[in-house]
């Protein structure tokens, strides 16, 4: 039963992105559900959540916490720094292509934009993840 509060703190935020997402466009995508990137993180709200779990249940001087605490901060950094810049970069490389087919036909997929997180977004979850991880 360790794991229920991160993972239901992982559904919270997906549901919430789910939310925000169908309020802002005016419909509902499923799809978000599975998806990388949006508010709030669902990366930080389940991170936190078990780190906030563990320092809670067994201590902060406890060597598992420090483990949780690293792992949690290394997919911080991930999910606002470099997922975030790889769906910049992917931003400018559709518009490159969009740019290109409008004066020949090229058949290619268009890239993922929505890899990252804004630090808000990353901030947001890490909120809900220390609240359910408390709770």
């Amino acid at each position: 039963m360790f794991f229920f509060r991160p993972l239901l703190a992982l559904a919270i935020a997906q549901i919430i992105k789910i939310l925000i997402y169908g309020w802002l466009n005016k419909r509902f995508d499923f799809r978000r559900l599975l998806g990388a990137g949006g508010m709030p993180s669902s990366h930080a709200a389940l991170t936190v959540a078990l780190t906030t779990q563990i320092g809670k249940e067994v201590g902060i001087s406890e060597p598992i916490f420090a483990v949780a605490l690293v792992f949690t901060l290394v997919v911080l950094y991930d999910a606002a720094g470099v997922r975030r810049a790889a769906g910049k970069q992917a931003a400018i490389l559709n518009k490159i292509m969009d740019e290109i087919m409008a004066h020949q036909r090229i058949e290619e997929t268009r890239l993922k934009e929505l890899l990252g997180h804004t630090p808000f977004e990353v901030l947001v979850g890490v909120i809900l993840g220390f609240i359910v991880g408390w709770w």
